[in-house]
């Protein structure tokens, strides 16, 4: 279980400003929690905090009650938390077949591989030998990159926008393996989405705007709450107002 408490952060560049603002939830084992809202509220910087790749400015973070605040990316990878990159590093003169198997940890079959790859819509006898490089699209490299977190036995998943640059297709695929992780009782998931079939993933959706918690809860609560903002949009767009939710 994941546990978030009074989690603050604040940038200094040309001036104080805060990112987020006193967040507090937990991410209980072998459940999908959705975290959604509109762009720049601070949701992707959330994930980067979990992943340490930032550190908060106050508050903490634990990871089936252990104090992970100050631990780096590696310690943190160590106690099994994997992260989703929005736009994944590529890797030249590495192939994906040997991504997947550094992520696994040991050398995998190519059914084992084949099957991976397939759960993210892509043709994997045309990808395995593959590189990790700029002959890869972008919608391919995010795809490739959800692989290789699956391929890893986390504790804890962290997708950043999985949907980014994906094709409706493989979109489905991608919507299918996400909806199995209930199937994992150890492992908990965090996906930052704006997708709909996505958010209905969730056992649990929190909505983050100007960096805090504006609402919390199951999707029988939320859901009803974020068709209403969309409305209100369509809405305002049609008055002629700018539209920004």
């Amino acid at each position: 279980m994941l546990e978030v408490k009074n989690l603050t952060f604040r940038v200094t560049d040309g001036g104080e400003a805060t990112i987020l603002d006193n967040l507090s939830f937990t991410v209980p084992s072998g459940q999908i929690t959705v975290i959604t809202g509109p762009n720049g509220g601070g949701k992707s910087t959330l994930a980067k905090l979990i992943m340490g790749i930032e550190r908060p400015t106050s508050g903490q973070i634990l990871l089936d009650g252990q104090d992970i605040t100050g631990l780096s990316i590696t310690e943190r990878a160590r106690l099994g938390i994997g992260y989703a990159f929005q736009q994944p590093p590529r890797f030249k003169g590495v192939t994906v077949r040997r991504l997947l198997e550094l992520a696994h940890g040991s050398p995998l079959s190519e059914p084992a591989c084949c099957n991976l790859l397939s759960r993210v819509g892509l043709c994997s006898q045309e990808y395995l030998k593959r590189e990790v490089d700029a002959s890869l699209s972008g919608g391919e490299l995010k795809r490739i990159e959800i692989a290789t977190l699956m391929a890893r036995d986390v504790r804890l998943a962290i997708y950043d926008e999985p949907e980014a640059g994906i094709d409706l297709w493989s979109f489905s695929m991608l919507v299918d393996s996400f909806e199995s992780f209930r199937t994992n009782p150890q492992q908990s998931s965090i996906i930052i989405s704006h997708q709909e079939r996505i958010i209905r993933l969730a056992d649990e959706i929190i909505v983050i705007a100007g960096g805090r918690i504006s609402a919390q809860g199951t999707q029988e609560e939320i859901l009803p709450l974020l068709q209403g903002e969309v409305q209100n949009c369509a809405c305002i767009q049609r008055q002629g107002g700018n539209g920004q939710c």
